[in-house]
């Protein structure tokens, strides 16, 4: 029976639902809102395959300079690496030149990271590798090594490119950073026992096997170690040598630290020039009747591009190489989103993911003609180039221009080069692709079962093959994804006061979502925040599955209904990011509708939902905090409710938040996939003790309540620590704690303002 109550909220009169009529979403108004502008969102569609014409119209001077440095830098690592992974693909080295001309040159017309270079990697050329072998295997004899891999590169890159058309780029999200670290972890230590055998001369068994049977062979083989380990070697510690001693001038001499970071860059190509040389003065003369020479060098490398066309695909090789096109494409994909994202959150941008997908997609397919072999994102490259200073993606044309003159007129010199150097920068590269001990740490601390995870990565690629451990990797994440929630919903909350009548009649505030829904009375009038103070309430647990999407909510509304805090109007072109320009050059109607917006002070995340969370979802909220003080240009207060799980209590302190630590004594990534050599330098040294000091009081330590807690009615214990001030027992707690540093903050401002002769800007925030 249908029934009318009166309560009194906000001093108005409320009627509720009748009993009798429902009030759900229907599918009616899903298609309504997916087709409601088809027009607006087709143009969109369009707009975002090519980002380069939503910056190219402001390429100035200021930018060119940092893309020449960056582009120049990154062409004279890529030459020699492109030969070296072509040796792990067991394919000539022309084919790594090849693979880098075309990444470079084709990515940046559809690139939203400034920072990746696209060539051969390690990993990639490792399973091309494998695949060659497995097709050798099967059809003995009737397919050369470049045309199984110019096939696997078109038919992986249309399957990525088509991923990306169709905005499917949310199925990466489904791996998460664990998984991937453990992959790269175990592979590049494959990959390094492989080259183990080329850089002491060892020969007469299988370096594509399992790991640990590479290791077994190679030690069984040293009494046999030739001549060539003294090239191998002699690099080898060459490599380190330079490089230890660059950063260690580099922290002597702070001020020159730049100028021995491009000593340190040019080390590989300064090793090769000199076991060339060596390998020339050597070998000259001492070529055997057989064609041979003492050491094993790479003898002719043919000069320019042979035999450009469409590649070579039929239905016997193409059955022959199925069984391999999903691990091929996997890593094709997960490699470069993994590192883009890695460079866009260290330097301030957002990459689409689809889009990503679309330009390795084009780059393979496009490459498959010029007889490439399958290239994505490399770590080493990527961070070469975001030290170097790169402002756009533009860059990779000059990078692209080197490779061009190195494969037209330095070919001859090729002839000379010792394969054991080779092997020496190979082992050197993938190095640093091992996690550090404090990043599996890192693992462990925020999510103990994403450890298992890593770790089972590591053993399964290492004493098995690369195939079965990205397999079991992905497994594993698949289950526990399954017993987790894995779509996010959340609200952004308001206040409404709500009566309760009968004897004892009391009225108390309750926190709903400002937009209307079809659980609320829609008559009900919601009451927002004070200006400046954001409430969002997670609705599931927050896990790597949802993180991105949330981070976007989060980011998207602050942008929307908050103040930018550093005026943009009067900033030159060259001095803004190439991805974020800001209004027009002395517009004043955006200026000013941007004054209206009130200033960010907090935001309140309600955890009353969330059971479970993990390493990328604390990432994500670091990044979130990042990006949104960024927007903000001033510190903002992060307030959490409703934490009673003592490991997301944990997971919290880990990442920096609850104890007040302001941003800039935490790390940027709390558990990075790789940490290429020159960005450990630049970790922030006070975050231990942050996260340290909490871990003890919370775990380590016996605390007297007195001293740990703060008062009850009626005991002296409290309900939470004192050591976590942004961490509040319930909602009403946290928002409270939040308008009451709104209001310390607007008095220091009309303070400040009213000393300096100023007008206040009470008003506004």
């Amino acid at each position: 029976m249908a029934f009318v109550q009166r309560a009194k909220s906000l001093g108005k009169q409320i009627i509720a639902y009748p009993e009798d009529q429902p009030y759900t979403i229907s599918s009616a108004d899903w298609v309504q809102q997916v087709t409601s502008n088809p027009r607006s969102l087709a143009t969109n569609y369009v707009k975002r395959l090519f980002p380069i014409f939503s910056w190219i119209s402001r390429y100035n001077v200021g930018w060119l300079t940092g893309d020449l440095i960056a582009g120049l830098t990154v062409g004279i690592v890529l030459v020699p690496q492109s030969m070296s992974y072509a040796q792990i693909a067991t394919l000539q080295p022309q084919y790594g030149l090849y693979s880098a001309f075309v990444g470079v040159m084709v990515y940046c017309l559809f690139a939203t990271s400034k920072d990746v270079s696209i060539g051969p990697v390690a990993v990639m050329s490792l399973t091309v590798s494998q695949i060659i072998k497995a097709v050798d295997q099967r059809h003995p004899n009737q397919f050369d090594g470049p045309t199984i891999a110019t096939a696997v590169a078109f038919i992986a890159g249309f399957i990525v490119l088509g991923i990306g058309l169709l905005r499917q780029g949310w199925l990466v999200e489904l791996i998460p950073l664990p998984a991937v670290s453990g992959f790269m972890t175990g592979s590049a230590i494959n990959i390094a026992a492989g080259q183990v055998p080329g850089l002491m001369g060892i020969t007469g068994f299988d370096t594509r096997a399992a790991t640990y049977r590479v290791i077994i062979n190679t030690l069984r083989g040293l009494p046999i170690t030739k001549l060539d380990a003294a090239f191998g070697l002699t690099g080898l510690v060459c490599l380190y040598i330079i490089r230890m001693t660059c950063d260690w001038l580099a922290k002597r001499y702070p001020r020159r630290a730049r100028v021995f970071f491009f000593i340190s860059v040019f080390r590989n190509a300064f090793v090769i020039i000199i076991l060339t040389i060596a390998s020339w003065l050597y070998c000259r003369h001492r070529r055997t009747a057989q064609g041979s020479y003492p050491i094993k060098i790479l003898q002719t490398v043919p000069s320019g591009f042979r035999h450009v066309g469409p590649p070579t695909i039929n239905r016997e090789l193409l059955s022959a190489i199925a069984p391999q096109l999903p691990v091929a494409t996997i890593i094709l994909l997960l490699e470069h989103i993994a590192i883009s994202k890695s460079f866009g959150r260290r330097n301030g941008y957002k990459i689409d993911p689809n889009q990503e997908l679309i330009a390795i997609g084009v780059t393979n397919t496009v490459g498959s003609v010029f007889n490439a072999y399958p290239a994505t994102g490399s770590f080493s490259r990527s961070a070469l180039k975001s030290k170097s200073g790169v402002r756009t993606p533009l860059a990779g044309i000059l990078s692209g221009i080197i490779v061009i003159v190195a494969l037209y007129g330095l070919t001859p010199a090729f002839f000379w080069i010792p394969t054991a150097g080779l092997s020496a920068i190979i082992i050197h590269a993938v190095a640093d692709l091992v996690a550090k001990p404090d990043q599996v740490y890192g693992f462990w601390r925020i999510s103990p079962l994403e450890f298992l995870i890593w770790a089972a990565a590591v053993l399964v690629t290492v004493f098995s093959t690369i195939e079965n451990g990205i397999y079991v990797s992905i497994s594993v994440s698949a289950a526990l994804m399954l017993i987790r929630v894995a779509h996010p919903r959340g609200y952004f909350l308001g206040r409404v006061r709500v009566h309760s009548q009968g004897p004892a009649s009391s009225s108390r505030e309750v926190f709903v979502p400002l937009r209307p829904n079809k659980v609320l009375n829609p008559q009900v009038e919601v009451n927002p925040p004070p200006p400046g103070v954001i409430v969002y309430r997670f609705e599931e647990s927050y896990l790597y599955p949802n993180v991105s999407i949330t981070n976007e909510v989060l980011v998207d509304h602050v942008k929307t209904h908050t103040r930018r805090g550093k005026d943009m109007s009067n900033v030159p072109l060259v001095d803004r990011p190439w991805n974020d320009p800001g209004p027009r050059h002395g517009s004043q109607a955006e200026y000013e509708e941007n004054l209206r917006k009130p200033l960010l002070h907090a935001i309140v995340l309600d955890f009353s939902a969330v059971t479970q969370i993990d390493t990328t979802a604390i990432q994500s909220l670091i990044d979130t905090r990042v990006e949104v003080e960024r927007w903000a240009d001033r510190e903002i207060e992060f307030h959490f409710a409703t934490i009673l799980s003592p490991w997301i209590r944990r997971a919290l302190v880990a990442g920096g938040f609850g104890t007040g630590a302001p941003l800039s004594s935490i790390p940027r990534e709390v558990a990075p996939v790789v940490t290429y050599h020159h960005e450990l330098r630049d970790r922030q040294p006070e975050s231990s003790s942050v996260v340290d000091d909490a871990e003890a009081a919370q775990g380590g330590k016996s605390i007297p309540p007195s001293s740990a807690f703060g008062p009850v009615e009626g005991s002296e214990a409290a309900l939470t620590a004192l050591d976590t001030p942004f961490f509040h027992f319930d909602l009403e707690t946290a928002v409270r704690a939040a308008e009451a540093g709104l209001a310390r903050r607007t008095r220091g401002d009309s303070a400040d303002s009213v000393s300096s002769g100023g007008p206040s800007e009470k008003g506004d925030a």
